[in-house]
C-alpha cells in the first residue's frame, strides 16, 4: 500500500515537473505566483521543473525499484523545502505557506515510512 501510494505521488510531481516545462503559467499560478520574466523566468522553469521531475522519479523509482536511497533523495528535497519556506518566512518577510508545508511535511513523512518499509 505504502509503495503505490508513493508511486501515485511520484508520477504527480512528475506531471507537475512536466507542466513547469509545456505550461509553466499554470505550473506557476499553481503554487501561487507569477511567472517572471527574462533570467527569472529561465529560473522559474528549469529550477522549478527540475525539483519536481527528480523528485517525482526518485519517489516512483524508489519504490518501484525499493530503493531506499531514492526515497530519501525525495524526501531530503521535501523536507529542505519545507525548511526553506519556513525560513522565508520567519527570516525574509514571507507569508507563512503553511499549506505547502504541511504537503511537504507529510509526503516527507509518508516517504520515510515507506523506505523503512522496503527490504
Amino acid at each position: 500500500m505504502l509503495r503505490t501510494l508513493t508511486t501515485l505521488l511520484g508520477a504527480l510531481f512528475v506531471l507537475q515537473g512536466i507542466g513547469w516545462l509545456v505550461v509553466p503559467g499554470r505550473a506557476a499560478g499553481g503554487l501561487g505566483m507569477p511567472l517572471l520574466d527574462g533570467l527569472g523566468r529561465s529560473t522559474q522553469i528549469g529550477d522549478f521543473g527540475a525539483f519536481f521531475l527528480v523528485a517525482g522519479a526518485t519517489m516512483v523509482l524508489g519504490a518501484r525499484w525499493q530503493e531506499r536511497v531514492l526515497l530519501h533523495v525525495a524526501a531530503a528535497l521535501l523536507g529542505c523545502a519545507a525548511l526553506g519556506r519556513l525560513v522565508a518566512w520567519a527570516a525574509h518577510g514571507a507569508d507563512l505557506a503553511w499549506l505547502f508545508i504541511a504537503v511537504e511535511l507529510a509526503v516527507t513523512a509518508l516517504l520515510l515510512r515507506t523506505a523503512r518499509s522496503t527490504p
